[in-house]
């Protein structure tokens, strides 16, 4: 055979792993080409766009209805939760009383005569209507409800006037006399518009006979937020005997009373546990368990008018506790915090006193108060009281000044004086402040 011939039969190259392969698997090995498509999206028209866009709209709608419904239910939740911090609440101390003009800086400024006659009157009238009309936004009547008194209604709710004096921000807050907190389970208060809000009981003073409520601005409608203003506290250390002055409240067994009247005196004071108030007397007829609000001709509230202001004596003429005398309690009453309380009260001795009878100057016990933090510390009658946690005492004045720098809870020592077979010696108190509420 010629080399340069191949045999016929010879194999060719990789034969051999094409049969290995195929016997392994039975058939022969295809292969496949695939074609390569491109889907074109189907072309939108205009109403499918519209339709869209109005599925896209009611479904907004739906969402945003319950949005804001549930905004408006969890509203006082989230407020009562997460916004519980409150603006404290500070009253401003009254301006000094100005001093009077000595004669020889008063001018006597001549006094044109004036014709009076009924038109002279009515107008009269009418300024002070306006006045007290302005004043009566601040004035509203608080009910109580007595506990277990389930069917309690309109005719057998306990009522008192109250003036909203502060607004801390979250709560609208309102004074009235702590008589309507006895045995009553709960509160409400109708404002200038006649509208009725539940209130609850923020603090009150038994000692002194005061409360404070407060009322929720999220619970309060705007119609009403409009119609009321927060009160402006007078100075009635200023006030004097025969000034003109309004009388706003239930003085005669209703709750939106009115009456014009003189102050008649000031001269008499109401005597609490460590403290004094100043009273301010009128000629204003009063009604048996009346409550209301002295103004003065600035619509400013000068006094807290109660029926009973001394003990066993029930007056038929409006007398009021002086606002002034009752700001530094009522600034704590406003901020949620405790009164403190001791429980003695006496005479001042001055240096004259102290001369005369041998009894060294400050504040002669003559009454300490059953089951109080002075009695518990055996303070008696007959001691006399120098000096509170540090603070020097010779008057009512600055014993009470002294007792309102106090808080509750706060262990202090009263030091004084106690009269023994030899004279009087001194003596030491470890007193636990408290509270009346």
């Amino acid at each position: 055979m010629p080399y340069d011939q191949e045999p016929k039969d010879k194999p060719e190259h990789g034969s051999k792993d094409k049969k290995k392969a195929e016997g392994k698997s039975g058939r022969k090995e295809e292969k496949f080409s695939f074609l390569q498509e491109t889907i074109k999206p189907k072309p939108i028209s205009r109403e499918k766009i519209l339709m869209q866009f109005a599925r896209i709209s009611i479904y907004g709608l739906i969402f945003g209805f319950f949005a804001c419904c549930s905004f408006f239910s969890l509203k006082p939740w989230a407020e009562n939760t997460f916004f519980k911090d409150e603006t404290k609440v500070t009253i401003p101390a009254d301006e000094d009383e100005e001093q009077e003009e000595s004669p020889e800086e008063q001018v006597e400024a001549p006094v044109a005569a004036v014709e009076l006659n009924s038109g002279n009157y009515e107008e009269m009238m009418d300024s002070l209507y306006d006045i007290a009309k302005e004043a009566d936004k601040s004035i509203v009547s608080v009910q109580a409800v007595k506990k277990d008194d389930w069917a309690a209604n309109a005719e057998n709710m306990q009522s008192a006037a109250g003036v909203i004096v502060a607004d801390n921000g979250r709560e609208l807050l309102v004074l009235a006399d702590s008589a309507i907190c006895e045995d009553a389970s709960q509160w409400s208060v109708t404002f200038a518009d006649n509208k009725e809000y539940g209130a609850a009981l923020k603090k009150q003073d038994k000692n002194r006979g005061l409360a404070v409520f407060g009322i929720e601005h999220a619970a309060v409608a705007d119609s009403t937020e409009n119609a009321i203003k927060t009160a402006t506290l007078g100075n009635s250390n200023n006030c004097k005997q025969g000034e003109v002055v309004i009388a706003l409240g239930n003085m005669f067994g209703y709750g939106d009373g009115l009456s014009y009247g003189i102050i008649s005196s000031k001269s008499y004071e109401s005597l609490f546990s460590d403290s004094m108030c100043g009273v301010i007397a009128t000629d204003i007829p009063l009604t048996e368990g009346g409550t209301g609000i002295l103004i003065n001709l600035d619509g400013e509230v000068l006094g807290l008018i109660r029926a009973q202001i001394w003990e066993d004596t029930e007056s038929t003429t409006a007398n009021a506790l002086s606002i002034s005398d009752l700001k530094p309690v009522l600034e704590l009453l406003l901020n949620g915090e405790s009164v403190p309380y001791i429980g003695a009260n006496g005479t001042t001795v001055t240096e004259d006193i102290s001369g005369e009878q041998g009894i060294p100057v400050g504040i002669y016990v003559t009454n300490v108060e059953a089951d109080s933090p002075a009695m518990a510390a055996g303070i008696q009658n007959g001691d006399v009281i120098q000096e509170i946690d540090g603070i020097k005492v010779t008057g009512n004045s600055s014993y009470a000044k002294a007792v309102e720098q106090c808080r509750a809870g706060d262990a202090i020592k009263i030091c004084g004086q106690r009269r023994g077979t030899g004279g009087y010696v001194e003596v030491t108190f470890n007193v636990t402040v408290g509270s009346r509420e």
